[in-house]
């Protein structure tokens, strides 16, 4: 459900009982067009950041409490603003909350009572980043004119979901929520942490489309993988003792000493070597307006996530198979965690209403259920949103 801020805020009074008038903040969901599962081996990334948004309305309290109230789930949680620093996780929603609290008071942010109601756009499970948003709206709210560095914020983010909630994610994603911008790509260095903005052909299209499924191998998948990553570090040491991450190995030297890896660690590394370097071709592929040069490294990309990382399932290689065998679809591939979620397509405009009938069309037929479709447009990073009187 599409989000006006003035809506939450009727939603913020109705709830807390509350006659004053919160300040919105939002932050975006990404999508990452290519570069999946580099970021916490240190390499390359190319998200963009996405118009579906988690919003966040924030107001100080005199309760000692901050209290938290989620639209979505139609939830509450609250905890004295005392007991913040000491918090533990509780396995819920509100985890990414006050994670991002804990870690405010971290940075030397006293973080002082207050109601918060959250509303969010961004499908969850979807890999569009839902968890993302949600921390970063969190941040920027518990901030409000206070001011930090944006690239400590999403640190930070990073920091609530990994230490905290306990997922071991790369910075990626609340990265691309924090210095998003409109028309654009953000090419990610994922060791340096610098970046910079690529812009987009305008005559294609990005479709995001949602599979509707997300398989529970997903979250004990992605710790797996990790630690397959490292694996495949600790074997290239043999051979070259310098090399601290993936990021460090070229792929010229891979090739000379692959044999001498385990195989599912080779594998691994293979994705992710050559999932990096395929960043920074895109890159230079939509500098040049060659789109169907893009969508081919869509294409390799997600057979490399298919074969060699093995994080797709059946469901997404049938929307990917299916996608680029219809006219005017450059490119596939899936994006996100894997297990399920969404694809990411490259689309020529004039084929966008016979690309979504036919696939929604085909994916029924196959697997009984609908596929959600959305357009991917470039957005802002996070932010204050004026509220319309």
């Amino acid at each position: 459900m599409a989000i006006v801020p003035g809506e939450i805020v009727e939603l913020f009074q109705r709830h807390f009982r509350s006659s004053g008038d919160p300040v919105v903040y939002r932050a975006p969901g990404r999508v990452n067009l290519i570069g999946e599962h580099t970021d916490y081996n240190l390499g390359y990334v190319f998200p963009i950041a996405i118009e579906m948004a988690c919003y966040a309305a924030i107001a100080p309290a005199s309760h000692g409490k901050v209290r938290l109230y989620s639209r979505d789930l139609d939830e509450r949680y609250e905890i004295q603003a005392k007991e913040i620093a000491g918090a533990k996780p509780t396995h819920s929603w509100s985890d990414y909350v006050i994670g991002v609290a804990q870690e405010l008071t971290k940075a030397g942010i006293e973080i002082g009572p207050a109601d918060i109601c959250v509303a969010s756009d961004v499908p969850t499970g979807s890999g569009l980043s839902s968890s993302a948003a949600l921390e970063i709206a969190s941040a920027v709210a518990l901030l409000g004119p206070r001011s930090l560095p944006k690239l400590e914020i999403a640190r930070l983010g990073q920091r609530a979901e990994s230490q905290f909630v306990g997922v071991p994610c790369g910075i990626m994603d609340q990265y691309a929520s924090v210095f998003g911008r409109e028309n654009a790509a953000i090419q990610i260095d994922c060791r340096s942490l610098q970046h910079e903005y690529v812009p987009l052909p305008d005559d294609a299209s990005i479709v995001a489309v949602n599979s509707m499924v997300k398989h529970e191998l997903g979250s004990s998948a992605y710790r797996e993988r990790v630690a397959e990553c490292q694996e495949a570090v600790r074997a290239i040491q043999n051979f070259q003792p310098g090399v601290q991450s993936l990021r460090d190995v070229p792929l010229s030297l891979f090739q000379q000493i692959e044999e001498h890896i385990p195989d599912v660690p080779r594998r691994r590394a293979r994705h992710v070597i050559s999932d990096s370097q395929r960043v920074l071709d895109l890159a230079a592929a939509a500098r040049a307006r060659d789109l169907p040069g893009m969508g081919r490294l869509f294409v390799a990309s997600h057979r490399s996530m298919q074969d060699d990382y093995e994080i797709s399932c059946d469901e997404i290689d049938f929307l990917v198979d299916t996608a680029i065998q219809i006219p005017g679809v450059y490119g596939a591939r899936m994006t996100g965690g894997g297990f399920g979620g969404c694809t990411v397509n490259l689309v020529a405009p004039e084929a966008r209403e016979t690309f979504e009938r036919y696939l929604c069309t085909a994916y029924r037929e196959r697997y009984g259920k609908g596929a959600a479709f959305y357009d991917c447009k470039p957005a802002a990073g996070a932010q204050r949103v004026a509220v319309d009187p």
